[in-house]
């Protein structure tokens, strides 16, 4: 019985697996710092190769700033 319960009980697991990676991703995007300097650093990369505008670059910009500028406050 314990094998039939594994093999009816696996699609479930596998969907907590996903969850539990989206989960973790979604932490790591909201509180790591070196995240939010790669998206930084991947933001100055396109605007150099002319993907974005100058007006687009400084609106998000803008935004990582903030957001970096307050995971250092809440680390200290």
């Amino acid at each position: 019985m314990l094998v039939i319960d594994d093999i009816l009980l696996l699609p479930c697991r596998g969907l907590l697996g996903i969850f539990e990676k989206i989960h973790d991703m979604a932490k790591k995007e909201v509180s790591d710092e070196r995240y939010a300097l790669e998206k930084l650093m991947e933001l100055q990369l396109r605007y150099e190769m002319d993907e974005i505008s100058e007006e687009e670059y400084n609106k998000e910009e803008t935004k990582l700033q903030a957001k970096l500028n307050a995971l250092r406050e809440a680390d200290e």
